[in-house]
């Protein structure tokens, strides 16, 4: 596993694509300014020992070298060992719905988009909690299991989306079942599920299948994320809306926030409804809850012993920009006999 100390400076690379583009300009210049001089031909004449190829090579070993002392600067560092750490916290399970009607846009850039931000900014407020992801629609399918790697959690959260579930529907009865076997009964860790929906289609029995999640241990906080007004529901192609989704009388279908079916739920549960439209005031809810519930202290593996590797990217990078000191732009006889970039004139 690799950690990366000052991150701020991979913002350097961004002047590579700006060099390169600089660069092709540049040569672009000289061929049509070469051009109002002499033809090709009489070019390869006058100075038969110039070499495109170099120029070019002598450019990648440029920015190549750049890069490594930019990757240097950062000072990537990787773990030597795995080793076993106690910690307080509890374990949490986010439940995030990815039906259809989560597709709509009248919260901004999407409820499903907003609920991952919510998701997101929650896990940036966690310290030593485990946490888990589910995503449910018509069923429930597990993201990933309960963990203590955060990273981890945003990559996969950001690949959440209607595809992911085949099912289409809003089954929270698979979702509770499917959070209950992320827990072990044994362990007397406090557990939370966080569920993130828009409230519509909730089948029924949803209130049901939450008590009895309740009995198993688990606290259950909801989030809506949508407005009452409600939004159509767009299906995109290569990005871009192709149309809205219809109904059988094809007409444009209009999703709205169901508060009443979330608020049930959480009040089955003795638990809490928050308003997800407004990250910041879900973040700081969820903070203030987690400092009320009683952490318990359990036992994780991670990577320790993380050791700086910028040496070796700043030592390839001096090299590679020496070595570039020292090239001509004469052409090199076996290189020449290669024409790569049909030099030679008949």
């Amino acid at each position: 596993m690799m950690e990366f100390e000052y991150k701020s400076y991979f913002y350097l690379l961004l002047a590579i694509p700006v060099l390169v583009m600089l660069f092709v300009y540049v040569l672009y210049w000289k061929r049509k300014k070469q051009a109002l001089f002499a033809s090709n031909a009489m070019l390869n004449q006058l100075s038969p020992e110039r070499s495109l190829f170099k120029t070019i090579l002598s450019f990648c070993l440029q920015i190549i070298g750049l890069s490594c002392l930019v990757i240097g600067l950062v000072n990537p560092k990787m773990g030597t060992k795995m080793e076993t750490v106690k910690r307080e916290g509890i374990d949490i399970v986010f439940a995030l719905d990815v039906s259809k009607s989560m597709l709509a846009e009248d919260v901004a850039p999407s409820r499903l988009e907003k609920g991952k931000q919510v998701i997101s900014q929650i896990i940036n407020q966690l310290g030593n909690d485990r946490i888990g992801i589910i995503a449910y629609s018509g069923s429930a399918f597990p993201v990933l299991p309960i963990t203590t790697d955060y990273g981890i959690a945003k990559m996969y959260l950001q690949t959440m989306n209607p595809g992911i579930v085949s099912a289409q529907g809003t089954s929270l009865k698979s979702a509770f079942e499917l959070a209950a076997t992320f827990f072990d009964k044994k362990d007397k860790t406090n557990k939370l599920l966080i569920l993130i929906s828009d409230g519509e289609d909730h089948e029924e029995g949803a209130e049901a299948a939450a008590e009895e999640a309740n009995k198993m241990g688990l606290k259950i906080l909801t989030i809506g994320v949508g407005s009452e007004k409600g939004g159509p529901i767009p299906i995109r192609r290569n990005g871009i809306v192709d149309h809205f989704q219809r109904d059988q009388n094809d007409e444009v279908v209009i999703t709205r926030r169901v508060v009443e079916s979330l608020k049930g739920i959480a009040q089955h549960t003795k638990g809490r409804f928050v308003d997800g439209n407004n990250t910041k005031n879900v973040v700081d809810f969820v903070k203030n809850a987690l400092d009320h519930i009683e952490k318990t202290e359990f036992e994780s593996t991670q990577m320790a012993n993380f050791k700086s590797q910028y040496q070796w990217f700043l030592a390839l990078g001096f090299v590679l920009l020496f070595a570039e000191s020292f090239m001509w732009e004469r052409k090199t006889r076996w290189i020449q006999k290669l024409n790569l970039f049909n030099e030679k004139t008949s």
